[in-house]
């Protein structure tokens, strides 16, 4: 298959993009979080080639793109709740967990009785979903474990030659993907962090708690309810470690691997220990955790394209905020591998 290319400013190949979704294709294209690959939500075989391209597993659920959250009552079943927070924060960052109408098939929600419905605040995702004229299914536009796409050279170098256009809108706003969340009993379930937090949440006066799946593995016999719940996810091709403790003993561990080419450390500015290693690789300031979720899912790429480097060692951020989506990634990057020192 020959994958077009489009810019994100080009109405005329947009509409050829919406047209695309329709007629049962997929396109990738960027959102405020990471680049999805798109796929008309009404079409089950439409889904089906989603995961046929990516090599997804069919029971992982696909969320559904909207363009206006006054547009969910058509594919599920709203509630009082949902309309409080999507007042909010919709279009943004977060997918909300409802009941599904028999409209949207099966196969988009990996069998689920439930669908994710989500509306993005980026132009170009939102622009493609009004002329599409459909709800857009989208994963991330990612071959299915590996780290998550912010640019559109990600997505080529994954997916080119897989699915027909891929919508090139420069780089992703947020890096990480949408927060993901779910009714539970009148309180909040968050199934997957993201950039609405917790604390954000809470300030709505919503009671919040956390799927053990945010920070633990799922057992084989479960379903996952959310994508990124169950399965491998994020991963680069080298075995990831992540390191609890204090910040001295870490980087007296990471030192340890001084010039080694065949190991990554991941780092802060502040280390500066560390950051003169010839095999260190600098994340950001500790901080400012924005730009460390902007970074990670490019820097994971950028350490892929060293074939010399087998393992990667880096500190586990700590969990306030946005910090928590940031440890998600990382954990289930490296496989639930934590070093306490």
């Amino acid at each position: 298959m020959e994958t077009m290319i489009i810019p994100s400013e080009d109405d005329k190949q947009m509409r050829l993009a919406a047209q695309i979704i329709r007629e049962c294709g997929l396109v990738a294209f960027p959102t405020e979080t990471v680049y999805g690959l798109g796929a008309n939500a009404l079409m089950s075989g439409a889904a089906e080639k989603v995961y046929a391209a990516k090599g997804r597993p069919s029971d992982n659920p696909l969320i559904v793109h909207l363009h206006d959250a006054g547009e969910a009552e058509k594919y599920a079943h709203v509630t009082p709740l949902f309309d409080k927070i999507s007042s909010v924060y919709m279009p943004g960052p977060l997918t909300y967990i409802l009941k599904k109408k028999p409209v949207i098939p099966d196969s988009v929600t990996g069998g689920l009785d439930t669908v994710g419905i989500r509306v993005p605040k980026n132009e170009t995702a939102n622009k493609l979903i009004r002329y599409s004229g459909v709800p857009i299914a989208a994963p991330s536009a990612n071959l299915s474990g590996r780290p998550s796409t912010t640019a559109a050279a990600h997505v080529i170098a994954d997916l080119y030659g897989r699915i027909d256009a891929i919508i090139d809108g420069g780089e992703a706003e947020i890096g990480l993907e949408s927060t993901i969340i779910a009714e539970e009993n009148g309180s909040v379930r968050i199934l997957r962090p993201g950039a609405i937090t917790v604390e954000m949440l809470r300030d709505l006066g919503c009671e919040v708690t956390l799927d053990k799946a945010v920070t633990e593995r799922l057992s084989e016999n479960e379903r996952p309810l959310a994508p990124g719940m169950k399965y491998r996810h994020y991963a680069p091709r080298a075995e990831v470690t992540l390191l609890s403790g204090e910040t001295g003993s870490i980087n007296r561990y990471l030192l340890t691997f001084a010039g080694r080419s065949d190991t990554a450390v991941i780092c802060y500015c502040e280390d500066e220990e560390l950051t003169e290693l010839s095999n260190a690789y600098v994340i950001g300031d500790r901080k400012d955790k924005k730009n460390t979720a902007h970074r990670l899912f490019s820097l994971l790429r950028e350490l892929d394209g060293n074939s010399e480097i087998k393992y990667i060692y880096s500190s586990a951020p700590d969990t306030d905020g946005i910090g928590l989506a940031i440890f998600n990634r990382l954990v289930k990057a490296a496989g639930y591998r934590i070093i306490k020192v």
